[in-house]
């Protein structure tokens, strides 16, 4: 699967999709399976760009226990999305101290998907694995060595790049890209068309239906 940066021309013929999520998101935790399974099955077909929405930002930068519909709502995305959440983030949700940033989390998105090699959405599945499964902030510079470890990314390179200017300049930059393109709620994948953007399922769609409204598309475009 190729990740397209949003000033890199398209592939000819490739569909063009955004994926605009946060990674303190737990509708977007549950739709990652299913998002990597559609990916992987569509990779010569597909040009997939990863932005983050700032969804935990300025005053809505809280501790966990600011947010207490959450424990519910992780029920519910276990149940209809079959993804589990980890003894680690389970300890931390009860704890409640925890502040989810999401401008840090879009900085450190930002910081993996520039290095050499990196794909967007694997690192954006990593950071979720990391804070739904094991409970470890997204501020902390240490989860992102780990990843890029995890990835066969330079930690050391990683980590200079979260800290930067330019890291919190470009996640502030995808966040205003979300915005503009009508996102308001988490998960969104968008095909880009010639008329606009169509969104594709919801945070519960399956891969095998990704597919096949992409192929209807397809379909579409070459009839």
């Amino acid at each position: 699967m190729k990740t397209e940066p949003a000033n890199q021309e398209h592939a000819i013929g490739r569909a063009r999709l955004t994926y605009a999520f946060d990674a303190y998101c737990g509708w977007c935790y549950g739709f990652g399976p299913a998002l990597h399974d559609f990916a992987v099955a569509n990779a010569d077909k597909i040009e997939l760009r990863v932005l983050s929405g700032g969804l935990f930002t300025g005053s809505r930068g809280l501790p966990l226990a600011a947010y207490p519909h959450v424990p519910g709502a992780n029920e519910r995305i276990a149940q209809l999305t079959g993804v589990t959440f980890g003894a680690g983030y389970r300890r931390v949700l009860a704890e409640g101290t925890v502040v989810m940033d999401s401008a840090d989390a879009g900085a450190g998105l930002v910081a993996l998907r520039s290095q050499p090699g990196a794909n967007a959405l694997e690192a954006g599945a990593a950071m979720q694995r990391a804070w739904y499964l094991d409970g470890r902030s997204l501020s902390d510079v240490r989860v992102y060595r780990n990843i890029a470890a995890e990835l066969g990314l330079d930690p050391d390179a990683v980590a200079a790049a979260y800290a930067s200017p330019a890291a919190r300049a470009e996640a502030e930059a995808d966040f205003h890209q979300v915005r503009r393109l009508g996102v308001d709620s988490y998960p969104t994948l968008l095909l880009h068309t010639a008329h606009g953007t169509d969104r594709m399922g919801g945070p519960v769609a399956s891969a095998d239906a990704l597919t096949r409204a992409l192929d209807q598309h397809l379909a579409a475009t070459t009839a």
